[in-house]
């Protein structure tokens, strides 16, 4: 005997990418974000947002906040001002809050909405767009966590006058992740623009995110081709995890770690020495780093495993074909990683 359930799966939601315009939302809210973000922009997002309660739910800045001590301290300000199901959060931050605050609203009363106002560059190209939610613990970078999509993301460009440098090139890297895997059109405007220009950045946000838009759209899940956008990512998240998070911005782990799948692809054939150094140029370009001092080889090596993308003691690696193009692939040898890593 079978019994079929046929459920409603529709998480579509809508990215406006312009100067927010008043928003207004007939439940309880709260706004989740920390004292930096809050210094420059909370007065501003509050004089556009509307509810019909209002409350701020301020966490620590910092990837080593990523904890789920943090996720207990946001659930209890929920509990505390009697969210319902039908309550809202608001991830107001970048890619550190957006991700905590999806986790939070996955799991408060077994589920809520949430909306992302990321107010960093690499959150507004990456981290707000396609419901990945986590934190992290002493095994690695966002092994536990949810698939939650928002039910919008609000990006204003002009969030991000007060951006540092670094955070900047940061998200730059992201951006980069998206044109050397997916669009080498992009990758060659983004060679010519410079991205510190006002027009040129908010172009450069738009084809990030509908490139990550996308993919996402074809494999919500990370079953597929969704597992391209970690480009750099099997490498970054072992430099992060090495250096307890403290040490570089996610994006420069990132922009570190293209590097080293960029050596292992032109060792395998798969992508030019020229083209390697282009990427590393435009790297560069955004004092974005490009190498690492590795202390142990085969304790870099190891840590591989605890990534989420391993599958069967194998290590799933996302390199380059050229540029615009990616090859998903676990048949790497050890001995050929361990050749590059030795390079680092």
């Amino acid at each position: 005997m079978t019994v079929n359930i046929t459920l409603p799966h529709d998480t579509s939601y809508d990215i406006f990418i312009e100067e927010l315009k008043e928003l207004y939302f007939d439940r309880k809210v709260v706004i989740v974000t920390n004292p930096t973000v809050s210094g420059f922009h909370l007065e501003y997002l509050k004089s556009k947002l509307n509810a019909r309660e209002l409350s701020v739910c301020t966490i620590p800045d910092g990837e080593e906040y990523k904890t789920m001590e943090t996720i207990e301290a946001i659930l209890a300000h929920c509990f505390t001002n009697r969210l319902d199901r039908k309550s809202l959060l608001v991830a107001f931050g970048g890619g550190v809050i957006g991700d905590m605050t999806g986790f939070a609203s996955s799991i408060y009363q077994r589920g809520i909405d949430f909306v992302q106002i990321p107010t960093t560059l690499l959150s507004q190209v990456d981290a707000s767009v396609g419901g990945k939610t986590g934190i992290n613990n002493k095994f690695g970078k966002n092994l536990v966590g949810t698939f939650h999509q928002p039910i919008a993301v609000y990006i204003d460009p002009s969030m991000l006058k007060t951006l540092p440098k670094r955070e900047f090139g940061a998200g730059v890297a992201e951006i980069v992740k998206m044109a050397v895997t997916f669009n080498k059109d992009f990758f060659e405007w983004l060679e010519t623009n410079d991205l510190r220009d006002d027009k040129n950045i908010q172009i450069a946000i738009k084809k990030s995110v509908e490139t990550k838009a996308d993919v996402v759209s074809k494999d919500e899940k990370e079953l597929g081709i969704r597992a391209a956008l970690n480009y750099g990512h099997t490498f970054g998240h072992v430099i992060e995890n090495e250096t307890n998070y403290k040490t570089y911005l996610h994006g420069e782990a990132v922009g570190i770690g293209m590097c080293m799948a960029n050596a292992l692809a032109v060792k395998l054939g798969f992508m030019s020495k020229d083209e390697e150094i282009r990427v590393k140029n435009l790297l560069e370009r955004y004092d974005i780093p490009t190498t690492y001092k590795i202390k142990d080889v085969e304790e870099f090596y190891e840590h591989f495993f605890l990534d989420k993308k391993s599958l069967d003691n194998k290590i799933k690696f996302i390199l380059p074909v050229g540029i615009g193009d990616c090859k998903i692939t676990n048949e790497v040898t050890k001995n050929d990683v361990i050749e590059i890593l030795k390079g680092f």
